[in-house]
């Protein structure tokens, strides 16, 4: 809208002048509040992973903000539809986080719109044990049974055999995550799962932006995830994504995502079907309002269009930021190889390419030191590390005595959880910094000599 104010006799600037001024601000701002602190190697932090952005991601929060609609919006579907292009899939359904997409994912499978399909309690779903929570969470919270399985050192991802290998009568489904942005086989697996009829989910939380023979991950399973947490590729601050090839499953998704509600109307926006007041399901009265009827258990895990809005700015620089973390990554590995007697270092698979997450290392059996000792020494010069997330899901304390299976020996994910942690390869970490990580290892390692 256009238009100009008068107040007490002046003529005030029109709302697109008051807007361009704001946002000239907003960039003058970033670069007084935000500009980029000297590195001070042994005093300065060197994060495992964090937020990069410019003046580009403030000034459209701002104009989001400006426009005042809050939930999601213009921008929550600009982003989407630029983000199911970027991961090869028809469809991406934002969510307030990676965690609420794989619980939205998970939850779908359980839904009575896939008929005989649907999985029912006491369907066993094929994951692993050396991974996050919120990937096994929600095989719990639909009252289904975890099978896990192992993975393999190095890759820290589990094999298509192992996972033919667990299959049982009472298999139904598959959810895996690609661990620290490392792809493990997506396309052998969606194989698997065809042949054997089970439902196939991507955890690509840490993966956005890497590739199989070239397609990303995220676009072979029947759903897939991601997550815009800070510490991820790109971050709307909090937010995550569910992505599917699926008109079926973006109806189940949405659904469950908006309060379980039947209609699918956007907020604010009323009768898109033409029929509000002329349906009849379950044993309501006919021509109840359609915005009021509920096919689903669901909830409100829906995000704002001001982080959308900070997404679009992201999205923006994936395809940088995915080439400065393998850069990192290469540089470290390249620094580290010296010390291959003491450390398993990181591999990918044939014919994959990883968008690192991080840099993970296993401390050789043989090397006669703790990782509590290195992690200790890098710690202690403002390296910071993480261990592999939650080492041997089953050894944690939240999940004692909870009804699971385990396929096979999980001998690599207690080694994980013994002597595995991982540094980071983010974009905010430069060549200085990388220098001083090299320095430090060979401190450490020579200082034990």
């Amino acid at each position: 809208m256009l238009y100009t104010l008068c107040v007490a006799g002046s003529i005030q600037r029109s709302e697109p002048e008051l807007r361009e001024q704001i946002l000239g601000l907003v960039s003058e701002y970033f670069h007084v509040a935000h500009h980029k602190r000297p590195f001070i190697p042994g005093a300065s932090d060197i994060p495992v992973s964090g937020k990069v952005f410019d003046e580009r991601e403030l000034q459209l929060l701002v104009e989001s903000a400006l426009e005042f609609q809050l939930t999601s919006d213009r921008f929550a579907e600009a982003f989407q539809e630029k983000f199911s292009s970027v991961m090869g899939v028809r469809h991406a359904m934002l969510c307030n986080s990676g965690s609420s997409a794989n619980l939205l994912a998970v939850s779908s499978l359980c839904s009575p719109r896939l008929g005989k399909r649907a999985l029912a309690e006491g369907d066993e779903v094929i994951t692993v044990a050396a991974g996050f929570p919120t990937t096994v969470n929600p095989i719990f919270q639909n009252r289904l049974t975890p099978v896990f399985i192992d993975v393999e050192l190095g890759t820290y991802n589990t094999t298509p055999e192992r996972v033919q290998d667990s299959i049982g009568p009472r298999t139904r489904a598959i959810v895996i995550a690609h661990t620290l942005g490392n792809p493990y086989r997506a396309d052998e697996i969606r194989r698997i799962a065809d042949s054997n009829d089970l439902f196939f989910i991507e955890d690509a939380c840490d993966a956005v932006g890497a590739t199989i023979n070239g397609k990303p991950v995220g676009s072979f399973g029947d759903l897939a995830t991601a997550s815009f947490y800070p510490a991820h590729h790109i971050t709307m601050g909090e937010g995550g994504c569910v992505l599917t090839n699926s008109g079926v499953f973006r109806q189940i998704v949405e659904s469950i995502r908006d309060w379980g509600r039947d209609c699918w109307c956007a907020p604010g926006r009323d009768n898109t079907c033409g029929r509000r007041f002329d349906w009849q399901l379950g044993d309501l009265p006919h021509g109840y309002d359609h915005k009021y009827i509920y096919s689903h258990i669901g909830y409100n895990l829906k995000l704002t269009d001001m982080q959308a809005a900070i997404g679009l700015a992201q999205l923006e620089k994936l395809s940088r930021f995915v080439r400065e973390r393998r850069s990192n990554f290469n540089e470290l590995a390249s620094y580290l190889r010296e010390f291959e007697d003491y450390l398993l270092l990181p591999a990918e698979e044939a014919d994959t390419e990883a968008s690192w997450f991080g840099f993970p290392i296993t401390i050789r059996n043989e090397s006669q030191i703790t990782r509590s000792e290195l992690i200790g020494y890098l710690e202690s010069k403002g390296i910071r590390t993480r261990l592999l997330f939650g080492g041997n899901l089953l050894r944690q304390p939240a999940y004692q005595g909870l009804k699971a299976r385990v396929a096979g020996s999980l001998e690599n994910t207690n080694l994980i959880a013994s002597r595995t942690f991982w540094i980071g390869v983010f974009p905010g970490i430069d060549g200085d910094m990388l220098k001083f990580v090299a320095h430090s290892f060979k401190s450490f390692f020579g200082g034990r000599a």
